[in-house]
């Protein structure tokens, strides 16, 4: 361990992962640590005597539930946009070989007391009973300037520049009720709350175009797909990347305290008596706690069903957004469901989680609204657990330090904190620019 490295990556939660394999892809010497004896850090995939440990401190689940090395349950669980960033640095980096993935069944958004299939393009418009007659039309032509507006091709942008005019105002002008509204930003435009609306409206646009374009890769019945197995595979897939690339992994490595020199740049990091020197520090908010600041708290159920979601036309797999305005929350509320068919679980069983910003110190009490959703169900764990973000100029100390994850069921946000991280540690770009029809091939052929 006493070399001298470019970088030294700690904990391999997903994000740490992907930043190791794509810094080796750049040529930079990387030793990845990691204080437990697994990979995925704070989003790996657990069996079901792992979850009755961690959540019931023994692991003795009844026999009925099937066998546990049957269950791979993320803890952070995310599907990943079609044509989405995530997507783009699997490809990139050629990560997609050692993974398979399949497409996720359906994408529904709640209004008013009832499930819809999320309608994205200006035909699905004309179909959704989500909207009245009239508002189908206006809907329709909204999406019919997104689908056809180009950034570079003034033509398209009917006199609006999206980098000034607000979404609030492009709404107005297609004379949009409230509920399309809410359906339109929070389960196609994907924002997590109603700040979107006074801000620039060319971010909604692009997320709209990413969501149909995403929809439009596979014809199914949703924008998303995710691995076979659940997302403890992408972690060990970056891993194997890193390595192939000459990065060196230690896991089961104790304390791993970062050292500084007098002028508080990182220099190194020992454990066991060891110090490996380097330049600079990458981790997760749990190896430099006094580098960050806490900016929420995530409440998250666990739910093993033996049935889809009610509603959701019985799809094995399934996001479903509730718009905070449907709660008279500050913030969406996530529900998120896989089962066999993703290999995540035994032969008729489901594993379902309801996710939100938590706004009081009971999850229970505030996830209830989601869980009632779900129908009858096996078991149900809760979870809460404190988010972080930096707070340090990584220009002085030479440490880079992820943000926690959300309470999202999709990878953009994830995606983006990697793409600022990257270019923080390197001062280059992240090229996405990929053939994306690799995705579509690895994904059809389980699909």
């Amino acid at each position: 361990m006493d070399e001298e490295y470019d970088v030294i990556v700690l904990g391999t939660g997903l994000k740490e992962c992907i930043l190791s394999g794509l810094l080796s892809v750049e040529g930079l010497k990387v030793l990845h640590m990691d204080r437990n004896d697994y990979y995925g850090g704070e989003s790996t995939s657990l069996s079901l005597n792992q979850i009755w440990k961690r959540f019931r401190g023994d692991d003795s689940p009844p026999e009925a539930l099937g066998l546990s090395k049957e269950y791979n349950v993320d803890m952070i669980p995310k599907f990943m946009m079609a044509n989405g960033g995530l997507v783009r640095v699997l490809i990139r980096t050629g990560v997609t070989k050692y993974l398979n993935f399949k497409a996720v069944d359906g994408s529904f958004v709640y209004n008013n007391g009832k499930i819809y299939k999320v309608p994205a393009t200006d035909v699905e418009a004309l179909k959704s009973t989500l909207m009245g007659l009239f508002e189908k039309r206006r809907a329709r032509k909204l999406f019919i300037y997104v689908q056809d507006y180009e950034e570079d091709d003034p033509k398209s942008h009917e006199g609006l520049d999206l980098s000034t005019v607000t979404t609030r105002e492009v709404i107005s002008k297609y004379g949009l009720d409230d509920n399309t509204v809410d359906f339109i930003g929070h389960a196609l435009a994907l924002h997590p709350d109603d700040s979107y609306l006074d801000q620039p409206a060319i971010h909604t646009v692009k997320r709209m175009k990413l969501y149909a374009e995403s929809l439009a890769r596979f014809q199914g019945g949703s924008p998303y797909i995710y691995p076979l197995y659940g997302l403890g595979e992408l972690p060990q897939g970056f891993a194997r990347l890193s390595a192939v690339y000459g990065g060196t992994y230690m896991l089961n490595k104790p304390q791993c305290k970062v050292e500084f020199d007098e002028n508080g740049k990182a220099i190194g990091v020992t454990s066991e008596g060891e110090t490996a020197k380097c330049k600079k520090i990458v981790c997760d908010p749990s190896y430099l706690p006094d580098k960050v600041k806490k900016v929420g708290r995530v409440a998250r159920a666990i739910c093993i069903m033996s049935h889809p979601i009610p509603d959701t036309n019985n799809s094995h797999s399934v996001q479903l957004i509730i718009p905070q305005k449907q709660l008279g929350r500050k913030s969406d509320m996530y529900l998120f469901c896989c089962s066999y068919a993703h290999n995540v679980a035994p032969k008729g069983k489901y594993i379902a989680f309801v996710s939100t910003e938590a706004e009081t110190d009971e999850p229970e009490t505030e996830l209830k609204p989601g869980i009632d959703l779900l129908g009858p169900v096996d078991e149900t764990f809760f979870d809460i657990y404190d988010r972080y973000e930096p707070i340090n100029n990584h220009e002085e100390d030479n440490c880079f330090v992820s943000t926690s994850y959300d309470a999202t069921t999709h990878f953009e946000s994830t995606v983006q904190d990697v793409i600022s991280m990257y270019k923080k540690i390197t001062g280059k770009e992240l090229d996405l620019s990929v053939d994306l029809s690799a995705a579509s091939a690895a994904a059809s052929e389980d699909a």
